[in-house]
């Protein structure tokens, strides 16, 4: 119980930003989606050119990415496909098949990974987190904007992401050994920490505006499914099955790859939901009350599992 313990005291401080992006929202007047766009267009892409380019680079931990990327299109995919018979013509079920394969694996991951194992980790957990982003902004990002765009406009926006060129060229400065120097590595620091912040806040701006009309227990509760019980369930299996017969991954990834299943519902959901005009409302309730569980939910799982 130590651990549980430990683990909910420090996440306090990630829901105190929530309450401040609610407040800046209500008070400031702060626009979620001058936000969005931020984070989304500039953040995002230095955050990850950071990761890749100072990861200590192996075929274990370069196939995370490739791991989380090809799990997170399965659970897109597939609820994509169920969530026709709870919204056939609402594109309700594009921000669904979206939520269904990513998870708050940046704001929420990459703090408890430092609380729980310390920096050591840290690196496998930029690149597990690489899947998750390579996902969201390509099929995720395609899959939401076809909510109101057509293939060929979804596609356009795709390929104007900076994210997907940004690690593009983090994998190339890391293979070519560049020293990047003092002043871009702290730079660099200080956008790693806006990441998080802005993150986090954008779930509390996204409430503000939030009446209970649009509270979607369907939504919810799908959502709530291929999260807390989905995920951590497949994961599990993959470890396993390495485990009993692959040996390809070491205990150290086998840590991180439960950790980040078990995370809540992707901060990012509101974001793109936002950006591309997807029920940003029912996004942001359904985050919400999943990072509220996860308070309980990731010190419980991690207490038993680690």
């Amino acid at each position: 119980m130590e651990v549980f313990y430990t683990l909910l005291v420090k996440l306090i401080p990630l829901y105190l930003i929530i309450l401040l992006g609610f407040i800046a929202s209500k008070k400031l007047k702060a626009q979620k989606e001058t936000i969005s766009a931020i984070l989304i267009y500039i953040i995002a892409p230095v955050v990850i050119f950071a990761g890749t380019s100072q990861a200590e680079l192996n075929l274990a931990i370069l196939s995370l990415p490739l791991v989380f990327f090809l799990t997170c299109c399965l659970f897109c995919f597939i609820f994509y496909y169920f969530g026709k018979y709870f919204y056939p013509d609402d594109s309700t079920r594009n921000i669904l098949a979206f939520t269904a394969g990513t998870g708050n694996t940046g704001y929420f991951g990459l703090p408890v990974t430092l609380m729980l194992f310390g920096e050591q980790a840290f690196s496998i957990a930029v690149l597990a987190i690489l899947g998750f982003i390579l996902y969201e902004n390509t099929l995720g990002f395609f899959i939401t904007a076809r909510g109101h765009h057509t293939a060929s406009e979804a596609l356009m926006k795709v390929i104007k992401l900076p994210t997907i060129y940004a690690f593009l060229l983090g994998i190339l400065v890391n293979y070519l050994q560049l020293d990047l120097g003092l002043v871009v590595q702290s730079t660099v620091d200080l956008f790693k920490g806006a990441y998080s912040v802005l993150g986090m806040m954008i779930i509390g701006m996204g409430l503000a505006g939030v009446s209970l009309s649009y509270f979607d227990k369907k939504f919810l509760g799908l959502s709530f499914f291929a999260k807390f019980i989905i995920w951590p369930l497949f994961i599990f299996g993959i470890i396993l099955l390495d485990r009993s017969y692959l040996n390809f991954f070491n205990e150290e990834i086998y840590e991180v790859m439960l950790l980040m299943s078990i995370v809540p519902l992707a901060a990012n959901t509101v974001a793109l939901a936002t950006e591309l005009k997807v029920q940003p409302e029912k996004a942001a309730i359904a985050v919400m009350l999943s990072t509220m569980f996860a308070l309980i939910f990731i010190p419980l799982v991690s207490s038993i599992a680690f």
